[in-house]
């Protein structure tokens, strides 16, 4: 997912893809600590993900409270 893809959507496929984001980054913890994780890059490319979107739910917001 990029920075493009996320501008994209709306403010409710936003929650919808942070609180999906969220479950995964979960799981993949509990994956981590009983040895069983496979694909460590999908660790970083989730967290990296959940960073966008925060971004960009940051940005809607300043530029929603000063217009």
């Amino acid at each position: 997912m990029n920075a493009e893809d996320v501008r994209a959507k709306t403010d409710d496929e936003l929650k919808d893809s942070l609180l999906q984001l969220k479950k995964e980054q979960f799981n993949l913890r509990f994956q981590r600590a009983n040895g069983q994780l496979e694909n460590f890059a999908r660790v970083r490319e989730v967290r990296r993900d959940i960073a966008r979107i925060k971004t960009i739910q940051a940005e809607r917001g300043n530029g929603a409270a000063r217009g």
